[in-house]
């Protein structure tokens, strides 16, 4: 899409800002609730009931694959009934649904409860802010996708643990009930008031070039297509790696530095994926995405490696800190190339495409790496396993193909 005159993306007056602080807010929470979340759900059930971890865990991966399937069609909602109404569905449903978590008291339940959560995540998260943010930005795009998705790191450094301190004060049913009134009442207003029409100009090209293909061929189309296959196979792969690796570690260093450091190396983890999105979003606009995803792969891939074979606390925690700083930047960057490679009216479609893809990946991760760790005896196979998996993904992006036609 060529740049339009009469918009200025870089004028901090514009409203396209607005909306990226809107979907920052609705990140935090989306994350804090759908994402990070889950760690707590299982440890509070299994505590509460004494059902299986893996009885539990299956509920999440459930809640995963089914909104994987709905994440797919969240550029089809958005253009029927607006980016407002979407989000306002998604708010509603993930607060319904975390109330009902601290409710359940049958196993069948939490499979219902997980369900509702899967229409909340679809509404708050990765397809959802990237196609409202597409609707009032371009030539920005990549900078407003990646200061709004600070809020998925901020759901976890602060969201998670003020839900945990929640539920030492008020009981797992009571603090849920607080958590899904305060997304209500934060979430709900801001998104009435600021989360209006995307701008005119924007709007009017991006909707006549969707009628034509339907989002149905577009799809038919990218699944065909080397140039779409080699972004949404190497992200599937390296989120399968990079989300089990990150399921594990605590499990990993535990024995290693103790508890509280690997926290600490946690935490550190995650803080570095903010710095990194937050540099990142000052140049991502202007860099080669596909090498720059690929240096990034690589990264991760050294991270690894270092963290398998040095057991000094020093390097652990470097090697922590480097793994995290392309953390929040392989979330972004999918879109981004999607974007620069493929037509406008097309975007909405394909990131949604993409997203429900990597989410189907990442979903088995940590359970197979589980498995590959107890079959093992220790977490060297399954760890040397996501070095392949990262060090093949840095090889498949850079296989562009032809441009990409979807």
């Amino acid at each position: 899409m060529p740049a339009n005159p009469f918009i200025d993306e870089s004028s901090i007056r514009y409203d396209g800002w607005r909306i990226v602080a809107v979907c920052f807010l609705v990140a935090t929470f989306g994350w804090a609730f759908g994402f990070y979340g889950q760690s707590v759900y299982v440890a509070e059930l299994h505590r509460l009931h004494g059902w299986p971890t893996s009885l539990i865990s299956t509920a999440t991966t459930c809640f995963y694959l089914f909104s994987a399937l709905l994440v797919a069609f969240v550029s089809e909602a958005i253009r029927g009934i607006g980016p407002r109404n979407c989000m306002l569905i998604g708010v509603v449903a993930m607060a319904s649904a975390a109330a009902g978590m601290g409710q359940v008291t049958a196993v069948w339940q939490l499979y219902a409860v997980n369900a509702l959560l899967a229409f909340g995540w679809a509404g708050t998260s990765l397809g959802m802010i990237t196609n409202t943010l597409g609707l009032w930005f371009n030539n920005r795009r990549g900078m407003a996708i990646s200061l709004a998705l600070n809020g998925a790191s901020f759901g976890g450094i602060v969201g998670v643990p003020l839900i945990v301190a929640a539920i030492a004060n008020f009981g797992f049913s009571g603090a849920m009930m607080v958590a899904a009134a305060a997304m209500i009442v934060l979430l709900v207003p801001v998104i009435f008031v600021f989360v209006g029409p995307p701008p005119a100009q924007l709007h009017a090209v991006a909707a006549s070039r969707v009628d034509a293909p339907s989002a149905t061929t577009i799809r038919a189309r990218a699944l065909r297509d080397p140039a779409f296959l080699s972004v949404s196979i190497a992200f599937a792969l390296v989120l399968f790696a990079q989300v089990g690796f990150i399921v594990h570690l605590i499990s990993f260093l535990d024995p290693v530095i103790g508890r509280e450091r690997a926290a600490v190396a946690v935490a550190l983890l995650t803080a570095m994926a903010v710095v990194g999105r937050l540099l990142f979003s000052t140049v991502i606009d202007r860099l080669n995405q596909r090498l720059a995803s690929a240096i990034s792969f690589a990264s991760q891939a050294v991270a690894l490696a270092i963290v398998i074979n040095l057991h000094n606390e020093i390097a652990l925690f470097a090697a922590c800190a480097l793994f995290g700083f392309s953390v929040g930047n392989l979330i972004t960057l999918p879109a981004l190339i999607v974007q620069r490679e493929f037509a406008p009216g097309s975007f909405g479609v394909l990131v949604s495409l993409i997203t429900a893809i990597t989410q189907i990946s990442y979903a088995f991760g940590p359970g197979l790496i589980g498995l590959l760790r107890d079959a093992s005896g220790s977490y060297a196979l399954p760890f040397y396993g996501c070095i392949g998996l990262q060090v093949i993904a840095a090889a498949l992006i850079l296989l562009r193909g032809k441009r990409g036609r979807s």
